[in-house]
């Protein structure tokens, strides 16, 4: 082992640096249903959560209402500020801009959302 590979160790204490660390995650992300009716657009620090909610959740809301349970878009952001700032100018636009921003990720409009709850697939 070289000796700056055995420093590097040391300074770890024996594991290996992880960069990842203390980094935060913040997404905007837009929702659906399947007749592609609705455009639900929010920001949350856990996608995985947001949809499992989406999906599941039992309460009266317009996500509820009109079974908007569809991921078709997303952005990932280190920093809470900069996705509330994106989420707001979304919900700003008119649903045409909306639709237009889906297509440069998605153009199928496909639901991206299994691949954050099973990484597998």
């Amino acid at each position: 082992m070289s000796s700056r590979a055995s420093a590097d160790r040391d300074r770890d204490h024996g594991r290996s640096a992880d960069l990842t660390i203390g980094m935060k995650n913040f997404y905007v992300y837009m929702m659906t249903n399947r007749t592609s009716g609705v455009v639900y657009t929010g920001v949350t620090n856990s996608l995985e959560r947001r949809i499992w909610f989406h999906r599941n959740s039992e309460n009266k809301s317009l996500t509820k209402t009109c079974k908007v349970d569809r991921l078709v878009y997303y952005e990932h952001f280190n920093e809470a500020r900069y996705a509330i700032a994106r989420e707001k100018e979304i919900k700003g636009w008119r649903r045409e801009k909306k639709n237009d921003l889906v297509r440069t990720m998605n153009p199928k409009w496909e639901d991206l959302g299994q691949k954050f709850l099973n990484p597998e697939l």
